[in-house]
């Protein structure tokens, strides 16, 4: 069974393409493309299932057509519609460049001044500011999600490193 610390989220499939069983897939971070993993996975019905990719090709600069195997029709990918993707953590490599905040999900937030802060349990892009939500002993803590905050990246450890200005948060 896949766990949800082990994927970050890429993206969203829109509708069926077509009547062969492509489906519209728009995308924030295209690490399909640039790693060796031929599937993708999504979350249906609460479950994360991982569906192998025929092929692909891009529409946009944040949006795809996937065939994934044994979907041949469009009444069989309309079933996707609205289904979130995500990316298995482990195809990254430590070198990879991280593009999607998504990715950090998980992760242990620990502060130069303030030490521990607690861990993200999601991220908010839905205005320009993205921000990390942090919980801590049920308390919610929005963080910017900003690269120059970022001191120090454990990627095996799930730690972030952080130095955040003062004023940010509270003591």
């Amino acid at each position: 069974m896949i766990r949800k610390e082990e994927v970050f989220k890429i993206g969203v499939i829109n509708k069926p393409h077509g009547v062969k069983g492509e489906v519209s897939f728009t995308f924030t971070d295209d690490i399909f493309d640039r790693v060796d993993c031929d599937y993708l996975i999504l979350l249906m019905d609460g479950i994360l299932v991982p569906f192998f990719m025929e092929e692909y090709r891009f529409r946009s600069d944040n949006v795809a057509l996937v065939k994934f195997e044994d979907i041949d029709t469009a009444e069989q990918a309309r079933k996707f519609t609205n289904v979130e993707v995500y990316f298995p953590k482990k195809f990254m490599d430590e070198q990879e460049d991280v593009t999607s905040w998504n990715f950090f999900i998980g992760f242990r937030v620990e502060d130069v001044h303030h030490g521990y802060l607690g861990e993200i349990t999601d991220v908010d892009d839905t205005t320009i500011n993205v921000l990390f939500s942090i919980e801590k002993d049920g308390e919610e803590l929005l963080l910017p999600a900003h690269e120059e905050f970022i001191i120090d990246l454990d990627r095996k450890k799930k730690v972030m490193k952080v130095d955040v200005p003062d004023g940010l948060i509270e003591s």
